[in-house]
């Protein structure tokens, strides 16, 4: 949970506390962010946390741990922070640190702007971005950016702004979604080395209602394959692998926080000049954090607690 809570929660809803979970920054959009298994979990009992943390100084930032878990005792081990953003910085918006493992085993993590625009085309930082590193933290050799030094060689992508879902499909296609400012929410494959264009090309608009430049195919910049204006808020991705939905096998889904939605993204559209399109969209009528795909192929969702009577985990069912 976002305050710092971790949570073992079994199918019939007991939940525990698991101890020895790092200090959190809790606050604004900060707190504790994803959990992921590490992809050898049966054998090792590692996991992955992504959390945001504060120096001496107060300015934070996003990081990522890995740990042991021990379910019998409910409490981490040889907790290790692997990342951290750079640098920290004032205000509690847009960390991202999103969580994905691809089938070579390397760990990708989204990195938020912080609200500060610039720094997603500068890769003297490593805000803005999406970074790929070994799961002790190690950059591979491989990275597009490696060459340049510093926190360059994390780089996988950059230009981005709040990167709030990260998956790959069964192909092992990197897609991710972040929130844009005033409408232009973006949906689009990742691919190495590519600018996203934020904050210099964008298809919604600066809060304050000032333009900025539509993605066009010229302007060097990777434009996104599914743009929403007026936004939907997406937060949590799985592409769906199970045959409980068959309809959906396939689909990327990912909630909506404004939009208090679960929207289904399907890759077979109409247009062949279209990688990814919006099918559907069903209303839920709370704002959805997070979606998730159980090994017999159900769906789970978490609403976010902001609204009376909110704050469930809820399983889909045909």
């Amino acid at each position: 949970q976002k305050g710092g809570a971790l949570l073992l929660t079994t199918q019939n809803g007991q939940q525990t506390a698991i101890t020895g979970v790092p200090a959190i920054a809790y606050g604004g959009q900060g707190g504790l962010g994803d959990v992921i298994l590490d992809p050898d979990f049966g054998e090792n009992r590692t996991i992955y946390l992504s959390f945001a943390e504060s120096d001496a100084t107060g300015e934070r930032g996003g990081a990522v741990a890995r740990a042991q878990l021990d379910l019998d005792a409910a409490a981490l081990s040889s907790v290790e922070v692997i990342w951290r953003q750079r640098p920290k910085a004032a205000g509690s918006g847009h960390y991202g640190h999103r969580l994905a493992f691809d089938a070579d085993g390397y760990l990708f993590i989204t990195s938020g702007e912080r609200q500060l625009m610039a720094p997603a085309q500068d890769r003297t930082n490593n805000l803005g971005a999406i970074v790929r590193i070994l799961p002790d933290g190690q950059i591979p050799s491989d990275n597009p950016f490696f060459d340049e030094g510093g926190v360059a060689a994390e780089i996988w992508s950059y230009g981005h702004r709040n990167p709030l879902g990260l998956a790959f499909d069964a192909n092992g296609v990197l897609w991710e979604h972040e929130m844009g400012p005033r409408g232009g929410d973006e949906f689009q494959r990742i691919e190495m080395g590519k600018n996203y264009g934020w904050p210099e090309a964008s298809d919604g608009r600066h809060y304050d209602l000032e333009n900025i430049p539509d993605h066009k195919d010229d302007d060097g910049f990777r434009a996104p394959d599914v743009s929403w204006v007026p936004s939907i808020s997406p937060a949590g991705l799985i592409i769906y692998t199970g045959a409980q939905f068959p309809d959906w096998t396939g689909s990327a889904l990912l909630g909506g926080l404004s939009s208090e939605s679960l929207i289904r993204i399907r890759f077979d559209c109409d247009r062949q000049d279209q990688a990814a399109c919006e099918a559907e969209r069903f209303r839920m009528g709370n704002r959805i954090r997070e979606i998730e795909q159980d090994r017999d192929g159900g769906i789970w969702i978490l609403e976010d607690r902001r609204a009376p009577n909110a704050g469930r985990l809820l399983k889909l069912r045909p």
